[in-house]
């Protein structure tokens, strides 16, 4: 069996060596969109974390059986193509959670304890020239009796509610913004903005959740109230919160997430400069144990998969 891993330097320095073991492992750093046909043309199996297999790609691939995403999105495989030439799509969800929540706490940590300026002052020797024991510069606050608001309730927005719960917060899930009723146990999307202290994102990005927070939706947010995204760019509208944070409409945000990575030189937050802002290039998924897991998944997914069936079958 041939196998293909078209973008390995997405994996880090991970072992590959469980895949090795199941067939002749052909490991490709990056590749560009004008090399994956080459690259894939004799593969039974396709391994790729990001580069985009459309159907002129997939239709080209003659021996192809396999698409393993080294993700949980899809977006960058024709799943509608993959299913009529019958080459099986799998990719592995819940490799990456307490990688997800951990992060995500990381970063609120920071914005509310103004971490992040705190050990910026102490490279610069302003504790030496500080008068008293410590320095009070900065506000800090405390995440217990505050409202923290999941957006998308998903295994991931569901960890982290439990470990905001941990920490003392009155969780809130929000209801869907287009729900024309509310779940029991949730509260309407725009109420629970209304409330939130902390309003943490968790949700998949679609045609409904495009720019799902933007000016109207900071308008109704406390000006003290932080916002954490690791979900996906696209989420919060970039502009609209470049604005709420000059205009000091809310308190901070962090993002682990762009609309377009990797970030651009135009991005708007990109160039904002003020210490309210907490920016980190996707790597909430990241930690060494979230991509062992990954791997191990992606073997497990190949193992399972019937390689004697009919590759035009409709799946």
């Amino acid at each position: 069996m041939k196998i293909a891993i078209l973008d390995t330097q997405t994996l880090g320095n991970t072992s590959l060596e469980v895949l090795t073991q199941l067939g002749e492992l052909m490991c490709y750093p990056m590749t560009l969109p004008e090399q994956t046909s080459e690259r894939i043309r004799d593969v039974d199996v396709v391994i790729t974390n990001k580069v985009i297999l459309d159907k002129e790609i997939l239709e080209a691939a003659n021996n192809l059986k396999l698409v393993c995403i080294a993700a949980t999105g899809t977006n960058n495989v024709d799943l509608a193509a993959a299913k009529s030439l019958g080459i099986a799509v799998c990719n592995v969800a819940g490799y990456s959670t307490p990688s997800v929540v951990q992060h995500t706490f990381t970063l609120l940590g920071n914005l509310m304890t103004n971490m992040h300026c705190y050990i910026a002052d102490c490279q610069l020797g302003r504790w030496q020239q500080s008068d008293m024991f410590c320095r009070l510069d900065y506000p800090i606050s405390e995440l217990q009796d505050k409202t923290f608001v999941v957006v998308g309730y998903g295994s991931l927005g569901q960890a982290v509610a439990s470990v905001a719960q941990a920490f003392g917060a009155n969780v809130i899930i929000a209801e869907q913004k287009s729900a024309t009723s509310v779940r029991e146990g949730r509260v309407a999307f725009n109420d629970a903005l209304v409330m939130a202290d902390v309003v943490s994102i968790h949700c998949p990005l679609n045609s409904q959740t495009q720019n799902l927070i933007s000016t109207p939706e900071f308008n109704l947010m406390k000006h003290s109230a932080f916002i954490v995204n690791t979900a996906r760019g696209g989420i919060v509208d970039e502009a609209a919160l470049v604005s709420a944070l000059e205009a000091g409409q809310i308190a901070g945000a962090a993002l682990d997430v762009l609309s377009k990575e990797p970030a651009k030189q135009d991005n708007p937050l990109c160039h904002y400069q003020g210490s309210n802002l907490l920016l980190t290039p996707h790597t909430a998924w990241a930690s060494q144990e979230s991509i062992t897991r990954l791997v191990n998944e992606i073997a497990k997914n190949i193992m399972a998969y019937n390689y004697n069936e009919p590759r035009n079958r409709v799946v």
